[in-house]
C-alpha cells in the first residue's frame, strides 16, 4: 500500500496512538467496572490493535475511492456513515467474543462483561474512531497531493529555466560564428593566408565548444581558455591592433559560472570597441572574489569621439538574461562608458566545484 500515511514511520505512530487509547480504556475498564488490570489489558489491547488494522484499511481505501475534492459532500458523509456503523457493529460482537473468550481463559479472575451498556458505548466510541481514522486519512491524503504537486511545479519551473538556459546558450553560436564568416569573407580577397588560419582557429574554437552544456558552469580558467581562442581567432584579422590582458585574483580561477557568459562581452569590446580605432587597443579581463561573491570587470578602449552604444545589443541582454536564469537576483551586471573606456560590471554568487 502506498501513501504517506502508510510510510513505516507514520504506521508506527499510528499503532502506538491506539496502544495508547487501548490502555486508557483499560485504565477506564478497570475504575468503572471494577475489573482486574491484567483482564482489562488483555480485553482493551487486542481488540484496539485489531480494529486499528480494520478502520486503517477500510477507511484508507474509502478516502481514496471517495476525494472530497470530486464528490458531494452528502455521499461522502453518508458513504462513511454506513462503513462506520457496519465496522463498530463488527467490533461490538467481536468485544463480545473475545470477553467471553478472556473470562474462559481466565476462571476466577475480574474479567470484564459486555452489557447492553457498555455495548452502546463500544458502538458510539468505534463509530467515533472510525471517522477520526477518516479524517487522518484525507488529511494525510491530501498533505502528500500537495507535496507531489510542489514537486511537479518545481520541476516545471526546472525544466523551464533549462529550456531558456538553453535557447540563450544557442544564440552565442550563430552571433559569433555570422561575425567570423564575415571577417573570413573580408580576409579571402585581401589575404588569403590569414583567412586560413582564422578558418583554423574558429573550427578549433567550435570544437572545444562542443562538450559544453548551457545547464552545467565551468572554471573560470576553462572560460578564460576559450577566450584566448576566440581572441587568437580576432587577432588574425586586427593583429598587433588587438591586445588581451587578464588578472585574475587570488581564488577566481575555480569559480564556476555559466559557460561562454563572458565570449559576448569581450566580442562587444572587440566589434564596437577595438574594430572602431585606427589604433587598436585592449581589452581588459579583471577578476576578483569578495567573500561570497565573484566580481568580474570587461572593460575595452574606445574611439571617444564614435558613436555611443546603446548598451542593448544581443551580446548584453543576452548576459543578462542567462545570468537572470541561473542566479535570480543573485546576479547582476551594469555597463558604465567614460570618455576612453567601455566597462562591463559584472556580480554573481562566487561558487566551486567542492561547493
Amino acid at each position: 500500500m502506498s501513501g504517506s500515511f502508510w510510510a513505516r514511520r507514520s504506521v508506527a505512530l499510528y499503532l502506538l496512538a491506539w496502544l495508547m487509547l487501548g490502555l486508557l480504556i483499560a485504565g477506564l475498564l478497570v475504575a468503572t467496572l471494577d475489573a482486574g488490570l491484567g483482564p482489562s489489558l488483555l480485553f482493551a489491547v487486542p481488540l484496539m490493535l485489531c480494529y486499528a488494522c480494520a478502520c486503517g484499511f477500510s477507511a484508507y481505501y474509502l478516502c481514496r475511492a471517495y476525494p472530497l475534492a470530486e464528490q458531494r459532500l452528502r455521499a461522502v458523509l453518508s458513504v462513511f456513515l454506513f462503513s462506520a456503523s457496519s465496522a463498530a457493529l463488527l467490533w461490538c460482537a467481536l468485544g463480545s467474543a473475545w470477553a467471553a473468550l478472556c473470562a474462559w481463559l481466565l476462571p476466577g479472575e475480574a474479567v470484564v462483561e459486555v452489557t447492553r451498556p457498555f455495548a452502546a458505548l463500544m458502538f458510539a466510541i468505534g463509530v467515533l474512531l472510525y471517522w477520526m481514522t477518516a479524517v487522518a486519512h484525507y488529511l494525510a491524503l491530501e498533505f502528500d497531493r500537495a507535496r507531489r504537486a510542489e514537486t511537479q511545479a518545481l520541476g516545471a519551473r526546472l525544466l523551464a529555466q533549462d529550456a531558456e538556459l538553453r535557447m540563450l546558450r544557442t544564440q552565442i553560436d550563430p552571433h559569433f560564428l555570422f561575425n567570423s564568416l564575415n571577417s573570413i569573407s573580408a580576409l579571402t580577397s585581401i589575404d588569403a593566408g590569414r583567412a586560413r588560419d582564422m578558418t583554423l582557429q574558429l573550427a578549433g574554437f567550435f570544437r572545444q565548444t562542443l562538450g559544453l552544456e548551457a545547464n552545467r558552469k565551468v572554471a573560470l580558467r576553462e572560460e578564460v581558455a576559450l577566450l584566448a581562442r576566440f581572441v587568437a581567432i580576432e587577432q588574425v584579422r586586427f593583429g598587433p591592433r588587438l591586445a588581451f590582458e587578464q588578472k585574475l585574483g587570488e581564488g577566481t580561477e575555480d569559480c564556476l559560472l555559466p559557460p561562454m557568459i563572458l565570449q559576448p562581452l569581450v566580442e562587444n569590446a572587440v566589434k564596437h570597441g577595438i574594430g572602431q580605432r585606427l589604433e587598436g587597443g585592449a581589452v581588459v579581463l579583471v577578476a576578483e572574489r569578495a567573500a561570497s561573491l565573484l566580481r568580474i570587470r570587461v572593460e575595452n578602449d574606445i574611439d571617444p569621439d564614435g558613436r555611443p552604444r546603446s548598451g542593448s545589443g544581443i551580446g548584453l541582454e543576452n548576459v543578462r538574461q542567462r545570468l537572470a536564469a541561473a542566479y535570480g537576483v543573485e546576479a547582476s551586471v551594469h555597463w558604465t562608458r567614460d570618455k576612453n573606456t567601455f566597462r562591463v560590471d559584472m556580480m554573481l554568487p562566487a561558487e566551486t566545484g567542492g561547493e
